[in-house]
């Protein structure tokens, strides 16, 4: 049923004369005339009543009148839904606790009236082909990996280089230090269940055990980070790495300790990607706010794999 057909129809109905409608609609009234003979023949009944002072609804033009404005008031709901400017700005990131989600939420306190949708999207080329497709407007992540760098079509700002922290139990062996180097931790277990291989963030700490000659074991099933926590504290031997800005909470008897990592610090380097024809203007509006008040990047005494960092 087409949609210029009907709202032909209400503005005949409303009008009580085709040429009116007609004027309306910026059509001829042989249009108008066509358009309703088309909706009479498709319905199967008379919808309109010729008489001297114009048209007239039938009874069964009466009954389809508030079917056929609800259909129009659908469909003007349907293009708002994905109308620029008026739909939500989509945002992907890999996890609620990450320090991207940190990200967000202040630009949610800086612009409560935007709206917005928060996504979790598992890798990169799955948020890349999000945000080619528009399902996504833009997406945080470490930018690329080595032998695959971004498409053209797609731009990438570094907005945040967070801070790797040392997570231990009570009674590990680093577990006193104010902070650790990257040397004293050579020939410690660190354990990462959540790496998975082919994954922005498995390549960025395959660099980091290259550069420095770290043991990062990805043995088990990832259970969660309440199950990690669980294991980090009761295991003296085991140690973790996580983002000084991931939130995560666990129990006062766990007694774990974050630890700084110094000598250089490692960073993870949090990038925002976006298409380059999206023209959403709230996707404008979060590039500016992380220009001012996210940090930086290369900071001195700091590292990160060559491949993050944007030319």
């Amino acid at each position: 049923m087409d949609l210029d057909t009907i709202r032909t129809f209400v503005a005949a109905a409303d009008a009580g004369q085709f040429q009116e409608a007609a004027a309306d609609l910026a059509v001829t009234q042989q249009a108008v005339s066509k358009r309703i003979a088309a909706l009479e023949r498709t319905l199967g009944v008379r919808l309109f009543t010729r008489t001297p002072r114009g048209a007239e609804l039938t009874i069964d033009g009466q009954a389809f009148l508030p079917h056929a404005r609800e259909l129009l008031r659908v469909a003007e709901r349907a293009v708002a839904s994905v109308r620029t400017g008026r739909r939500p700005l989509r945002v992907d990131m890999i996890t609620s606790r990450s320090a991207a989600s940190g990200l967000m939420r202040g630009f949610h306190r800086a612009y409560p009236e935007i709206d917005l949708d928060v996504v979790m999207l598992f890798d990169i080329e799955t948020a890349l082909a999000a945000i080619r497709s528009g399902a996504i407007d833009a997406s945080f992540r470490a930018v690329a990996m080595p032998g695959r760098p971004l498409p053209e079509d797609i731009e990438s700002v570094r907005v945040l280089d967070e801070p790797l922290q040392l997570l231990t139990g009570p009674a590990h062996a680093l577990a006193s230090a104010r902070s650790v180097t990257l040397t004293q931790l050579a020939g410690h277990r660190i354990w990462m269940p959540g790496l998975v291989p082919g994954t922005e963030w498995a390549a960025y700490y395959d660099d980091l055990v290259a550069e420095f000659g770290l043991t990062i074991e990805a043995t088990g099933p990832n259970f969660g980070s309440d199950a990690l926590l669980d294991t980090i504290a009761d295991t003296p031997a085991l140690a973790t790495f996580m983002g000084a800005q991931t939130r995560l909470v666990w129990p006062a008897g766990h007694g774990l300790r974050r630890i700084p990592v110094i000598g250089p610090t490692p960073v993870y380097p949090h990038s925002l990607l976006w298409h380059r024809d999206n023209p959403h203007p709230a996707l404008a509006t979060l590039r500016a706010h992380l220009a001012a008040t996210a940090a930086g990047h290369g900071a001195a005494g700091t590292w990160a794999p060559d491949w993050a960092i944007p030319l």
